[in-house]
């Protein structure tokens, strides 16, 4: 699915179910990771996480889709857009749209870095998500100098 197929989806969506047009921009947004959608309050486009249509497919978009919509359509009627507001939950039970975005295990997944130096002096080991400069910082307990012991991908 393109962009333009998005867009035509989001107005197709919006005129369906709110029975109003969607005059902004819908678009997919890769660096979307841990959410379905998002709505911006100061220009009015939609960003929707491709991954909501390849993963979760089309009946997950539509959802994402009526939700973001519900922001929109709260926001231009002079309300407050937040899932706090009582009108924003009653619109998104009325058109059918999530309320949360599926669970992707990919975005949550993502190995982070662990690096472990251990003290020349005392043997104190640290553990840490980045490199340091060994030829700068030294043990925080005796002041030996710091080498590096390994370097992994933790899950």
């Amino acid at each position: 699915m393109t962009d333009t197929d998005l867009q035509q989806l989001v107005e197709r969506i919006a005129l369906n179910s709110f029975h109003q047009p969607f005059k902004y921009k819908a678009f997919f947004n890769k660096r979307l990771k841990t959410t379905g959608g998002r709505y911006h309050l100061n220009d009015h486009h939609i960003d929707i996480n491709p991954l909501m249509f390849t993963e979760f497919g089309m009946e997950t978009l539509e959802g994402v889709i009526k939700h973001e919509l519900v922001h929109y359509f709260i926001h231009m009627s002079g309300e407050k857009p937040s899932h706090q507001n009582p009108h924003f939950k009653q619109l998104l039970l009325q058109v059918g749209g999530l309320q949360y975005a599926p669970f992707n295990a990919q975005a949550h997944s993502r190995s982070r870095l662990k690096i472990e130096y251990v003290c020349q002096r005392c043997g104190q080991s640290y553990i840490r998500r980045s490199h340091i400069d060994t030829k700068r910082y030294v043990c925080s307990r005796c002041q030996g100098r710091l080498m590096l012991v390994s370097e992994e991908r933790a899950i």
